[in-house]
């Protein structure tokens, strides 16, 4: 039997997508940094910096603006979120341009990814001019557009997936202006980082199937399945780590709770001096709250913080543990040794980051160096599931 010929894609197209998955980690864990520095709401009005296209560099060039009531300028910090916003922008140009070169051989596809970006342009400047509901009925337009051309479209060109990434884009371009419209929110934060993961996972995807260089392996279908299962696993990990860092619960098991306590009261393996303190979940997983609260710094009590503290805790155990084993599954698979080695590796790595996150009280380089390890994770999944594949029927 003669196997399926793909349609040839554009000459670069596995180059472009290359530089976007870098591209999108850097993104990423500079994000982390910006997080985690405390400048996520250094610049509060959106898409500007005190209404300049980079930052001002003295307080007096920001006064003038309105958002000069809103939050005092500092140096030290707008620049890191400016930039971020930069990068992230550059990375939305790469993905327009890959949706566009797998969407050239469509009827009217083109035409319809110029549309949505087109919609989704006009957008802006009607925010910027106060126009809220305007602007949100743009972007909302241009999104509907991506997604019905992704939902039509079939993959085999990787069409689809290339307009799915470019809509994804244009949603986490929004968490970004609602991360600083809402101050803070955490469900809008942590949407935010889950945002910019599928984003890399999408990319990462699409640069291996462009570049096509399979493993074929006799029980890759089986292989795939608990790489999907671990892919799973670890997004929901990845979104209670999200959860604790926007609710600046990371240090919750300092001394009785969260009290601002010194580093030798950085409690692990146990939790404010015990093994199971007293946490309020339900208060703790509580996802939508008021509107015009500033999150920074966190509302929540000490309970509740604990609560977050031991579920990303307990949901660690559960991804070491899995990983751990389908790590021992593909080393037991003929030449899948590297990989396995590189996964179990990267799971152990991840997790005495995250005990020094604790016992040092959150020092910022380990903190961005738990969010890399994150990415690297997904990485090296995401890979496996692009890769694997049946050995092709002989004719």
């Amino acid at each position: 039997m003669k196997p399926l010929v793909r349609p040839t894609l554009a000459r670069h197209f596995h180059r472009i997508a290359w530089l976007a998955v870098i591209l999108t980690a850097c993104v990423v864990v500079f994000g982390a940094f910006v997080r985690l520095s405390d400048a996520g709401l250094s610049c509060p009005d959106w898409p500007t910096c005190y209404g300049r296209a980079t930052w001002p560099s003295a307080p007096h060039e920001a006064a003038a603006h309105a958002a000069s009531q809103i939050r005092p300028f500092e140096t030290h910090k707008a620049w890191r979120e400016q930039v971020h916003r930069h990068l992230a922008a550059s990375l939305g140009v790469l993905v327009l341009l890959l949706a566009l070169l797998a969407a050239r051989r469509r009827r009217f596809g083109v035409a319809q990814i110029l549309g949505a970006s087109a919609l989704v342009a006009a957008a802006i400047p009607a925010y910027m001019a106060g126009q809220v509901p305007l602007a949100f009925a743009l972007a909302g337009a241009g999104e509907a557009v991506l997604l019905l051309a992704a939902l039509r479209w079939s993959n085999v060109d990787l069409a689809r997936a290339a307009a799915l990434t470019l809509a994804v884009i244009v949603f986490q371009a929004l968490l970004g202006k609602w991360t600083v419209t809402m101050l803070l929110k955490p469900i809008v934060v942590m949407g935010h980082l889950l945002g910019g993961l599928t984003t890399f996972s999408l990319l990462v995807w699409m640069a291996w199937r462009a570049t096509d260089l399979p493993i074929r392996l006799v029980d890759a279908g089986v292989l795939r399945r608990w790489l999907a299962v671990g892919l799973v696993v670890l997004g929901l990990q990845i979104a209670l780590g999200g959860w604790v860092s926007a609710n600046y619960a990371a240090l919750a098991c300092g001394g009785g709770g969260w009290t601002g306590a010194p580093h030798h009261y950085m409690d692990f393996p146990r939790c404010a001096g015990h093994w199971w303190p007293q946490a309020d979940f339900r208060e703790g997983f509580v996802l939508w709250r008021g509107i015009g609260v500033d999150y920074e710094g966190g509302v929540l009590d000490g309970a509740s913080r604990i609560a977050i503290q031991m579920a990303h805790r307990l949901g660690a155990v559960v991804v070491c543990v899995y990983l751990l084993w389908l790590a021992g599954r593909l080393m037991r698979t003929p030449g899948m040794r590297g990989w396995a080695t590189l996964l179990g590796g990267l799971v152990l790595v991840q997790v005495a980051l995250g005990v020094l996150n604790v016992k040092l009280a959150l020092p910022l380089a380990v903190a961005v160096l738990h969010n890399a390890g994150a990415v690297a994770l997904l990485f090296v999944l995401v890979t496996l599931l692009a890769r694997l594949r049946e050995p092709e029927p002989v004719a």
